[in-house]
């Protein structure tokens, strides 16, 4: 192995300016064994750079070549594979892991522990070495430039040292005065040796040579060591005058520390007192204000609105730890409590006595709007009140036992106010409603006082809000005289109630503008009530309302408010916003049965009063809604639209009942019936009250039903008609529901309209072929035997030859119709049309118009068989087309 190394060194490190430190014979792990060697090299140049080379034979085997070369700072792993037992197996690993087996495990050892010593020196990253044995691996590497690292053979290698200047001279100055230093260096070395010989003599004798001196400078030195005891003498006495003062200095600065953490504490303690002093002290003017300000002035209410918050911040101020054990903090605390709780009870009087005074001068006004038909203003009220709005507010964060307790108060009192002011306001808008009719049925001509009137709309009211009385109670307010009525049987809108045909324009309009009125003065009235109530008792800057310390459920008639506690904790259930709206349930109670109770009455005034009750009380909800979708006025309004909406479909239905149930006389003619009539006084009523209104969806569905039901009507009345014939009811009627529907221009019933033109057209066509029948009778037979036998194959002209169709035939049948009988049976049918037609409708001329067309149509027929049956016989009809003309014009004018 050590020739080996020689000739690698020589033959391939050298060459490279490197030097060789270990060598180990391996080959790849797994595979066909091809050795080589892995050497472990130095540069000789600086800085050194540390390798890690593979060397293998040439493929002749005659000489060695470099192979690879990787650095050892590449080098991250040594893995010996065992520490314990002999393993000739190893894996380096550089970019990728690589596995080697040794020829021996002395030839791995050695080179991974050259590799160590290689790391220890040169390298700052230190090489994970695993799985390798303490014993290979020494703590450290002595530092120095001639230490050496020894290899696996005991060789030691010098480390390289180079000469420096004056070293590279003397050697140079020595080897030229010996000529044979480089021929014979064994002399040139004995030589040497005698020299140093000859120095180390010399130098001997220079040491003895210099005793003397050496005794003088022990003797100095003794001297010097006596100077050094006296200086520390000195610095002795020196250190302990230094002791002494700074034990004096550290009794300065405890001292200074001391006083600085007096004044540090007193100073804390001043900030206390001043935070306790200027938080926790209530001003006298504050206090005489709590306990006797005047609550009636605005001066005084201010004065009180100040001492209450600042009597709040005074509570709610932030204690620091520690305060609240203080004596004196608890007694102004409880002091501060006692002001409060006294405050308080002196507010909630004080506004409780408010609001009974204020109701008894409002209640003073009732009797000025008693006979007015409007409700009385309450902003004097609310503006007096709303003077106390912080302080409500105050007693609300401090109190809230008492703020509940007036909230309650307010809602009791303000109820039975609001119901007595409304109560009335409903009374005189019913006998507005009730003295709408026309002159003669006025209730201010019946033998009835006021009183009586208001016992029996009293039937109308009830705590539930719905109808509790007889419907006579109700009938006693409708007119008394029925002559102007018309029968159950007949009319399309009499229910038992005033026929519309009974009220004019005027009094439909006068209805609408009462209902108006009425809805215009609640909407107000709610609303600032509502505004007033949120001001007031400061509903509209909180999520959620606080409970006291009590178990309580009260108990609302538009909703239920509760709260429940849990260990004096208030547990909030309401919305500020839901709160609101109980309350103005609770005090307005009253409006959604009176209103219902106005719409019934209306409704058995005069059915069509739905039609403009829904359109007012449907724009209303729509503002209201627009405003505040969730608010009280909002939702009682879109109760009583249901309602409202319910009388408009029992209207419509009970109208489509009726048609169906319509008896027709039969001795008197049809005409136009009642239904169709009425239908279009619905229709021109209905289009002028929707006009722009937001429910036009509701009418449009309730015309298809109605114009249905008219059209199934008609058709039933056709059929069961005795005395006027099917044709002429159906095309009477339906001409007039056509016209209806052209005049008023409905867009939802545009199909409907169209329908009605063509079932007149039909059944106008089929009464004129059926009722003109064939007035030249036997004329008509004829020549349907002369068409048979042109059907059965004969030639046209040979007709004249069959002994039943010849010309001494045909004349003796025209023979017969002579133009004076025609012209007797003309006037025959148009005295059986006018008995059948009615006059209101007018459509007789359209009738006999059709039907002149239609007996030209005939003649023309008559003639043209005449002409293409027997031709050149100058047979011809004893009228012409003109005579019929004249017939039909001088008939229609006599008539």
């Amino acid at each position: 192995m050590t020739a080996i190394k020689h000739a690698l060194q020589r033959d391939i490190f050298t060459p490279n300016d490197e030097r060789l430190l270990s060598i180990v014979n391996v080959c790849k792990a797994g595979k066909k064994k091809r050795n080589c060697f892995l050497c472990a090299t130095v540069t000789t140049e600086r800085p050194v750079q540390v390798n890690v080379v593979k060397v293998k034979k040439s493929d002749k085997g005659d000489f060695y070549k470099r192979q690879t070369a990787w650095g050892l700072r590449d080098l991250a792993v040594v893995d010996a594979k065992d520490a314990v037992k002999e393993n000739p197996e190893f894996d380096l690993h550089f970019d990728k892991v690589y596995k080697w087996v040794a020829s021996s495990t002395v030839e791995k050892n050695t080179f991974i522990s050259c590799i160590w010593k290689l790391n220890q020196r040169y390298l700052r990253k230190k090489i994970d070495f695993i799985n390798v044995s303490s014993q290979l691996l020494e703590e450290s590497v002595p530092s120095g430039e001639n230490q050496s690292v020894t290899g696996g053979d005991e060789e030691s290698v010098d480390e390289y040292q180079e000469l420096n200047a004056r070293e590279e001279q003397d050697i140079e100055i020595m080897m030229e005065g010996c000529e044979y230093a480089i021929s014979n260096a064994e002399a040139f070395a004995e030589k040497l040796s005698r020299e140093l010989q000859v120095l180390d003599g010399a130098n001997i004798q220079s040491i003895m040579a210099s005793e003397k001196q050496v005794n003088i400078l022990m003797k100095l030195l003794d001297e010097a060591l006596k100077e050094v005891d006296q200086i520390e003498l000195k610095l002795s006495s020196y250190e302990e005058m230094l002791q002494s003062v700074k034990e004096q200095m550290d009794q300065i600065s405890e001292s200074n520390h001391l006083i600085h953490l007096s004044n540090t504490n007193n100073v804390k303690l001043l900030s206390e007192i001043e935070f306790l002093v200027n938080h926790m002290d209530l001003a006298k003017g504050h206090i005489k204000a709590l306990q006797e300000g005047d609550l009636t002035s605005s001066r005084g209410i201010e004065a009180c609105t100040n001492a209450a918050d600042a009597l709040l911040q005074c509570m709610n101020v932030a204690l620091r730890p520690g305060h609240d054990m203080l004596q004196a903090v608890k007694q102004q605390q409880q002091r501060f409590s006692d002001l409060r709780e006294q405050f308080a009870r002196r507010l909630a009087s004080h506004l409780n006595s408010v609001f009974v005074h204020q109701g008894h001068d409002q209640s003073s006004t009732l009797a000025q709007h008693s006979a007015e038909l409007t409700l009385p203003n309450h902003h004097p009220f609310h503006r007096d009140l709303l003077r106390y709005a912080k302080l409500m507010e105050w007693l609300k964060n401090t109190d809230y036992g008492k703020y509940e307790g007036l909230t309650k108060n307010y809602m009791d009192y303000l109820s039975r106010l609001y119901e007595r002011e409304i109560k009335d306001f409903f009374e005189v808008a019913k006998i507005k409603m009730t003295g709408t009719t026309r002159e003669g049925k006025k209730f201010a001509t019946l033998p009835r006082k006021e009183s009586a009137v208001k016992q029996e709309t009293e039937s109308l009211h009830g705590s539930s809000g719905k109808l509790t009385g007889s419907t006579s109670s109700l009938n006693k307010l409708s007119v008394q005289s029925s002559g102007s009525r018309r029968s159950q049987s007949s009319s399309l809108l009499d229910m038992g109630n005033m026929s519309a045909s009974d009220l004019d324009v005027a009094d439909r309009t006068k209805f609408d503008k009462i209902f108006e009125q009425v809805l215009s003065e609640l909407e107000p009235l709610c609303l600032a009530e509502q505004d007033f109530i949120s001001k007031f008792f400061k509903l509209q800057q909180h999520q959620s309302i606080s409970g006291t310390t009590t178990n309580e459920a009260e108990e609302m008639d538009g909703g239920t408010l509760s709260r429940s506690y849990t260990s004096g904790v208030p547990q909030t259930i309401s919305s500020e916003k839901d709160m609101i709206r109980q309350m103005m349930t609770k005090i307005f109670r009253c409006i959604e049965p009176e209103l219902n109770n106005l719409i019934a009455l209306g409704d058995k005034i005069d059915s069509f009063n739905s039609l403009y009750m829904l359109v007012k009380m449907s724009h209303h909800v729509w503002t209201a809604q627009n405003v505040d979708p969730a608010s009280f006025l909002s939702t009682t309004l879109g109760n009583v639209l249901v309602t409202v909406k319910r009388n408009f479909d029992k209207c419509i239905s009970n109208q489509m009942k009726q048609m169906d149930e319509v008896k027709i006389s039969k001795k008197s003619k049809v005409g136009i019936l009642p239904f169709v009539a009425e239908f279009e006084e619905f229709a021109a009523l209905a289009e002028s009250i929707f006009k722009n209104a937001e429910r036009r969806g509701d009418l449009d569905k309730a015309y298809t039903k109605l114009i249905r039901a008219v059209f199934v009507s008609v058709e039933k009345v056709a059929n069961e008609s005795q005395k006027t014939p099917r044709d002429v009811v159906m095309m009477e009627n339906f001409h007039h529901i056509f016209a209806t529907l052209s005049r008023l221009k409905i867009s939802c019933l545009e199909a409907e309209k169209k329908e009605a033109k063509q079932k007149y057209t039909d059944h106008l066509q089929s009464y004129v072929i059926y009722s003109l029948g064939q007035p030249l009778e036997k004329l008509n037979h004829f020549f349907e035997g002369v068409e048979a036998r042109v059907a059965q194959g004969i030639r046209e002209e040979e007709v004249s030859y069959q002994l039943a169709f010849n010309k001494q035939e045909l004349r003796k049948v025209i023979k017969e119709y002579p133009g004076k009988e025609v012209k007797k049976g003309l006037d025959n049918l148009y005295k059986k049309v006018d008995k059948h037609l009615c006059e209101e409708e007018n459509l007789l001329q359209v009738v006999w118009h059709s039907m002149q067309d239609e007996f030209i149509r005939q003649y023309k027929h008559f003639e043209g068989l005449i002409a293409r049956c027997y031709p050149g016989s100058g047979i011809t009809m004893e009228f012409t087309i003109q005579d019929i003309l004249d017939y039909c014009s001088s008939i229609a004018q006599s008539h």
